[in-house]
């Protein structure tokens, strides 16, 4: 009888409190050496916590942890990458300022006598960056000049630079582009057939499925489930993740287009886009895909009045020709920023102040609106959206991201507008409050007593190619600033629109 290897990492009743919260509740988790191994779960279900354990940034209350069946307990972040335990979050630690080369050996540098070898640094280096099949990355080449999928690998070979046994990837493709994505995908297939092992941390459930040899899900600080990732669909590990069925993550109710509500003919901004003309219907919602950079999120600026428009036609209704933001909402116009921290909302502020931001027109005549309005209105879309809060006068930054996304979404829904603009709606946010936000564009699409709405037209801006796919009615792409034409959902899959992103059908 074979014997199973022993785990590359292992985690046994691992428990930890933070005054009377308790963030983990005797989790168990394990990574074999060439091993892809994701850890799945809401915001707040405990895996930062764990993670941070891992990296030696936290202290276990109890639980014992091994590497290669060896006790394993770092004294902090450093101990723990010295012994070959590298986290790269989502936001990269690396020193812009400083070259490629600087970056992968900063704090190891080969020196005699204090002076670098930079011979031995230089091949160091490309070892490293040719171990990922990236040797074009030159490491002279500063990094604040490298685009954002390249720096990851940057931050990718300074961990193997440093004897990487254990690999933590926290939402690696959050900020990435699709060809950036799958360019990602192959760098971990070559790391796993490298033997590291792999803990692969991500809200994208479909992406799990692709890269993931095994999966476990944490629920309120505990272990509640995994297994091979192939033997689940996305339903049943979203169904884990929180703790109840979920029919349908994409609901999709009957929908019966209207009249055009958005019509724009070779639309030209600066610098994109080039050339873009839709119509947008009420009742319907119309899904724009295409790579980072092409310019899809500076479309929806021009159509909102945030970017000049050079060229072109925009008719809304009566209204024919670009106007300001302020006319914009007058016109039923309403703009969900991709930057949900530094345009979306005012982190500062209460939701109460973020949801009536815009009704400023309601004011008495001394220019001032009741507190106790607002409080009531506020709370009105509070209990209508779902919102987890303590209550109306609760800080924005106090709230998770899909509770804040909410928030953003009530400001439109308060301004009472007929056609919402919405770039990237579900970015940063678990897949719990993924389903929320479908449901919630769905039933704006449909029109919904339930939250007082009509039937609203959506555009909506999204790199994630299955929430396109499972959301909209129609599909546009577009590449290097030029839209298509828009077809039917049903004559998409993930493949068509990918060639037709990186423009290959096109020169097919």
């Amino acid at each position: 009888m074979t014997r199973e290897p022993e785990p590359r990492l292992s985690m046994r009743g691992m428990h930890k409190t933070f005054g009377g919260t308790v963030a983990l509740d005797g989790v168990d988790f394990s990574v074999h050496a060439g091993e892809v191994h994701a850890l799945v779960g809401e915001n707040g279900a405990g895996k930062s916590t764990l993670m941070k354990v891992l990296s030696g940034a936290v202290r276990p209350d109890a639980g014992i942890m091994e590497l290669d069946a060896v006790p394993y307990v770092p004294r902090d972040a450093h101990a723990a990458r010295m012994a070959g335990v590298v986290m790269i979050y989502q936001e990269l630690s690396l020193a812009p300022h400083l070259s490629v080369e600087e970056n992968v050996l900063l704090g190891m540098e080969p020196t005699t006598m204090g002076i670098v070898r930079r011979a031995e640094a230089r091949r160091k280096t490309s070892d490293a960056l040719e171990q990922l099949g990236h040797p074009n990355i030159d490491p002279e080449q500063r990094v604040a000049s490298l685009p954002i999928g390249e720096r990851q690998i940057v931050e990718i070979a300074r961990s193997l630079a440093v004897g990487c046994r254990v690999l933590v990837l926290d939402e690696p493709t959050s900020t990435l582009s699709m060809l950036d994505i799958q360019k990602l995908f192959q760098v971990i297939a070559r790391l796993k057939d490298q033997g590291h092992a792999i803990v692969y941390i991500s809200h994208f459930i479909e992406e799990v499925k692709r890269v993931a040899d095994n999966f476990t899900v944490l629920r309120d600080g505990r272990s509640v489930g995994g297994g091979t990732t192939a033997e689940f669909s996305v339903q049943q590990i979203v169904s884990m993740m929180i703790g109840r069925t979920v029919e349908q993550l994409y609901p999709r109710s009957r929908r019966a287009p209207g009249e055009t509500l958005l019509a724009i003919q070779e639309l030209s901004s600066t610098p994109k886009p080039i050339t873009a003309s839709l119509t947008l219907r009420r009742g319907e919602i119309l899904g724009i895909a295409g790579l980072v950079g092409a310019g899809r999120t500076e479309l929806l600026r021009a159509l909102f009045g945030l970017a000049p428009v050079r060229s072109g036609s925009i008719t809304l209704g009566i209204y024919s020709g670009p106007y300001s933001p302020v006319h914009r909402w007058n016109q039923g116009v309403g703009f969900l920023s991709e930057d949900r921290g530094s345009e979306g909302l005012a982190s500062g502020l209460s939701i109460a102040d973020n949801i009536v931001m815009n009704l400023t027109g309601e004011a008495n005549r001394f220019g001032v609106i009741s507190p106790s309005r607002i409080e009531r209105e506020a709370g009105t879309w509070i209990q209508r959206l779902g919102i987890r809060a303590t209550g109306p006068g609760q800080r924005i930054r106090e709230l998770s991201g899909g509770n804040q996304q909410k928030v953003a979404v009530a400001r439109l829904l308060h301004q009472d507008v007929d056609i919402l603009l919405l770039d990237e709606p579900t970015r940063g946010i678990d897949v719990a409050s993924k389903s929320q936000i479908y449901d919630l564009i769905n039933r704006l699409a449909t029109g919904d007593p339930a939250i007082g709405t009509p039937p609203k037209g959506i555009l909506m801006v999204s790199s994630y190619l299955p929430e396109l796919l499972g959301v909209c009615d129609r599909i546009a792409v577009m590449h290097r600033g030029r839209l298509g034409p828009s077809r039917d959902v049903d004559e998409w899959d993930e493949h068509t629109l990918m060639l037709e992103a990186t423009g290959q059908e096109a020169a097919a």
